[in-house]
């Protein structure tokens, strides 16, 4: 055999057919790519334009300032927003200390088997559908008891931990294993290395998911359903009672006849959008600034 039948097996363009037919993939593939990603802008696009078009109309001042409508008159979602805000407040109080221990435990201290089966659960507990969770508490606490503006903030705080833990757990075993190294040499004890050097290094992302748990569960509407909703067309903090949130709120006013209600339920969800965009915003600038500063130093 001739030397220039010899083909270099190590070389792609030996083959012109199958280089030809390569770049066809990647063009094609690429091209679904860019389409799909379209599509999904202009979907989200679709639904932010109807939710302006349909409820920017209806935004003031007193749609801020004042609570519910009664008899008639034209109301705000100022109850509304007190209410989601005591609730979220206390959910993420409840929350997020304990699923930032569980992420320290599964990164820091769990051995193989005891780290894969807690992340199994977290994963599990994740995908539970957030109704399941409102008749949880609705059967644990609720009934015999009434609706507490607590229990809302228990089930969605049960929604909060696996969301914060699992994303602790992940930015955690991204810090460099040397940090550690390091700092055990010295004679520092594994908790004190952990609270000075592993959280402070991963502080950004972990606030990050915090961010992004909080702006998910804002939107629940299935646990407050049955745990906080039914209430009083006033603005209340008292905690111990039902207190109007929100997303019930939409809920409610889009079941309403009332082309007024519908309306005002049109504007409650730009409110909410909003509300998500901004946490989602926060969440970005500070993964972004806390990547600056480990690359500036």
């Amino acid at each position: 055999m001739s030397s220039a039948q010899i083909t270099d097996p190590y070389d792609i363009t030996a083959s012109s057919n199958n280089l030809g037919r390569r770049r066809r993939i990647q063009k094609l593939v690429s091209f679904v790519a860019i389409l799909s990603a379209a599509l999904a802008v202009a979907l989200l696009a679709l639904v932010l334009g109807t939710v302006l078009f349909k409820g920017l109309s209806q935004i003031d001042t007193a749609f801020f300032t004042k609570p519910a409508a009664l008899f008639g008159e034209k109301g705000g979602i100022a109850d509304a927003l007190i209410g989601s805000a005591l609730i979220v407040g206390m959910a993420m109080i409840m929350a997020v200390p304990i699923a930032i221990l569980v992420a320290i435990y599964i990164a820091e201290y769990a051995g193989p088997k005891a780290a894969s089966f807690f992340r199994v659960m977290l994963d599990v507990l994740n995908g539970v559908p957030a109704i399941i969770v409102g008749i949880f508490i609705y059967g644990l606490l609720v009934v015999g008891k009434g609706q507490s503006a607590i229990y809302g903030a228990m089930a969605l705080a049960i929604l909060m931990i696996p969301m914060v833990a699992r994303a602790t757990q992940e930015i955690l075993e991204l810090v460099p294993r040397h940090l550690r190294e390091a700092s055990l040499a010295l004679g520092v004890p594994r908790w004190r290395t952990v609270y000075s050097i592993v959280l402070p290094t991963a502080i950004g992302g972990i606030l990050t998911g915090v961010v992004i748990a909080v702006a998910r569960v804002a939107g629940e509407t299935a646990p407050l359903l049955f745990t906080s909703s039914i209430t009083q067309n006033q603005i209340s903090f008292d905690i111990h009672n039902a207190l109007p949130t929100l997303p019930v709120r939409i809920f409610t006013l889009s079941e309403s006849p009332s082309p007024d209600d519908q309306a005002a339920a049109w504007a409650a969800a730009l409110v909410l959008i909003a509300f998500v965009l901004v946490m989602n915003i926060v969440a970005k600038v500070i993964a972004n600034r806390k990547r600056r500063s480990l690359e500036g130093g």
